[in-house]
């Protein structure tokens, strides 16, 4: 069993005012997105003004649709005890689904102003933003949040007991699962897919499919945030990943029936 390296939630104090490890890993999450985005911009013709203004409207994305994502779909009813909780971003609690939702209402101004197609924005940003996730993660790790399911043997290799569980079982470090599956890994394959010219809607299709099937997985070993679902075995994480899997499989068949190609020596005019 690993001993949980119990870190300090806030990583920098300056008197009165405190940087907690949950909004460093957002920031180096904007970060990576932005260099990564700037690299991308150089083959695709992109400015940095318009990388700039793409990570602007996703930050405010991913910070409103995340936590009113998870307020909707994990803590309705705490919302309704405290409406003022919904504010209290900093003690955690972000939905990747409903941060995905808030970026892809972000993204519509985005292209909106300068002029460009829904579909060729997402495909320029989805492989940056794994990394973000991966970040997120790391956060929730530190923060002892959205820890594992229960470990019934404590001799467990990677399992570890978490000082914010009132029961002090021993638990996967879904966390960190999840960091690997959604961020590293997802990232990789994103990357690789990405650096060659594709159909559009193809990277867009890959990020969803790889990521609700790592999300699906991961669920596996997470402590279910709302109770168990449906079957008695499906999570609410894993009912909301369904549809991007299906939907990703569909757009990356659809995508190469169509093979608009928007950079690259077969860029269609």
């Amino acid at each position: 069993m690993l001993t949980y390296p119990n870190i300090d939630p806030v990583a920098i104090a300056l008197g009165p005012l405190q940087v907690h490890w949950y909004g460093l890993m957002y920031l180096l999450a904007f970060l990576f997105a932005w260099g990564l985005a700037s690299y991308r911009a150089k083959e695709r013709g992109w400015t940095p003004d318009m990388v700039s203004d793409l990570i602007f409207y996703g930050a405010l994305g991913v910070i409103l649709g995340g936590r009113i994502g998870y307020v909707l779909f994990y803590g309705f009813s705490q919302f309704l005890a405290d409406p003022l909780w919904l504010f209290q971003i900093w003690t955690g609690g972000m939905s990747f689904h409903g941060g995905f939702l808030g970026v892809m209402g972000a993204m519509l101004f985005w292209c909106k102003k300068y002029k460009m197609t829904w579909f060729q924005t997402l495909d320029f940003i989805a492989p940056c933003v794994p990394t973000g996730l991966m970040f997120g993660r790391i956060g929730n790790f530190i923060g002892g949040e959205l820890y594992g399911r229960q470990v019934t043997d404590p001799n467990f290799a990677l399992g570890m007991i978490f000082p914010t569980d009132p029961l002090q079982l021993v638990r996967h470090p879904s966390q960190l699962y999840q960091a690997l599956l959604e961020g590293l890994i997802l990232f990789v394959v994103l990357w690789w897919f990405s650096s060659k010219p594709r159909p559009r809607m193809a990277v867009s299709a890959v990020f969803l499919t790889g990521y609700g099937l790592a999300r699906f997985m991961a669920e596996f070993f997470r402590e279910p945030d709302n109770g168990q679902l449906f079957i008695g075995w499906m999570s609410k994480g894993q009912f909301l990943s369904l549809p991007m899997i299906l939907i990703g499989l569909w757009m990356l068949w659809y995508a190469y029936q169509k093979k608009t190609y928007d950079w690259g020596p077969q860029k269609t005019n």
